[in-house]
């Protein structure tokens, strides 16, 4: 037996949707956030909106959806979303109030 990457011709990527129950305040929030940041490092594009990407993001922490699923359903690279989410969880973190030790 061979093992080969070329697709049977009868086959086609599957993709799958679930309902994600977020609030548009949460979703609004995370893209303003991406928004902000984008706009102060001067990027000048990414290859999805920030709306589009927040919602990634979220159904990757809150669903634990697989990046590499999450990727393959939106045309990105695994990696991409990887570094989405980072961006965004970092983001997050940023916004918390400092800890200090009692």
């Amino acid at each position: 037996m061979t093992n080969t990457k070329e697709r049977t011709e009868d086959t086609c990527p599957l993709v799958y949707q679930c309902r994600l129950p977020l609030s548009t305040r949460t979703v609004n929030h995370l893209t303003d956030l991406l928004r902000r940041r984008l706009k102060a490092i001067r990027s000048r594009w990414r290859i999805l909106p920030p709306g589009k990407v927040a919602v990634i993001v979220l159904a990757v922490l809150r669903h634990d959806q697989r990046l590499a699923d999450m990727a393959g359903g939106n045309n990105v690279s695994e990696s991409t979303v990887r570094r989405w989410r980072d961006e965004l969880v970092g983001l997050l973190a940023a916004q918390a109030p400092a800890w200090t030790a009692p």
